[in-house]
């Protein structure tokens, strides 16, 4: 998206790939995972509780869009609108597997909701457990991703919104805030909107 609306510079630095090396953090996706997984095998089982990471943040340089504040807001939001559209490419995946699979519908609706059946070919279950991963990765991303904290994408909608005075306090916002309300709020905001979401997909998936 910033690359059609006028700002090279991810793919100058080779970051408009699928290779996952070149979107690597050190931290984010090496590091910290690795004390999640590992951890508690050395005594440290708080680590072990809840598995983050994330990758390098896409470069932006937004002074090279023709309307800043307008493109800015188109970037930002490509990244949850991805979120959705992956969604509802794994939903279509169930519904191939509950029309078209032999007893596809009760293992659709199995896997949705946790369960595994016998008997169930390794490929079809393996596709279906895909499927239902990425309802679950990209509902949450597409929700923590909007909250309107620092450096998430939300943040950038709630910047542009507000007026020049308020831009200067919102700025001055220290790293170690954000962070203790992107863990604080994400949570529960998390906790009361994957509930519904994941309702509503079950519906579909009874009805279509």
């Amino acid at each position: 998206m910033a690359s059609r609306l006028g700002d090279q510079t991810a793919r100058m630095q080779g970051r408009v790939t699928l290779n996952p090396a070149m979107h690597a953090d050190p931290i984010g996706t090496l590091l910290i995972p690795a004390l999640g997984i590992f951890g508690p095998m050395f005594g440290l089982g708080a680590l072990g509780r809840i598995l983050i990471g994330w990758a390098k943040p896409t470069p932006v340089i937004t002074r090279n869009f023709r309307k800043i504040r307008r493109d800015e807001n188109l970037v930002t939001l490509a990244g949850p609108c991805s979120n959705l559209l992956l969604v509802i490419a794994a939903v279509a995946v169930l519904l191939v597997v509950k029309h078209f699979v032999p007893g596809g519908r009760e293992i659709a609706l199995y896997t949705f909701s946790g369960q595994l059946m016998d008997g169930v070919g390794s490929a079809t279950q393996a596709i279906t457990l895909l499927a239902v991963l990425a309802i679950n990765v990209n509902l949450s991303l597409f929700f923590f991703n909007l909250l309107p904290v620092p450096p998430l994408d939300g943040s950038h909608l709630l910047r542009n919104a507000l007026p020049y005075s308020a831009v200067q306090t919102y700025d001055r916002i220290p790293y170690w805030l954000s962070l203790m309300l992107m863990f604080m709020v994400g949570g529960t905001v998390l906790r009361i909107l994957i509930g519904p979401a994941m309702h509503v997909v079950a519906m579909v998936l009874v009805s279509a």
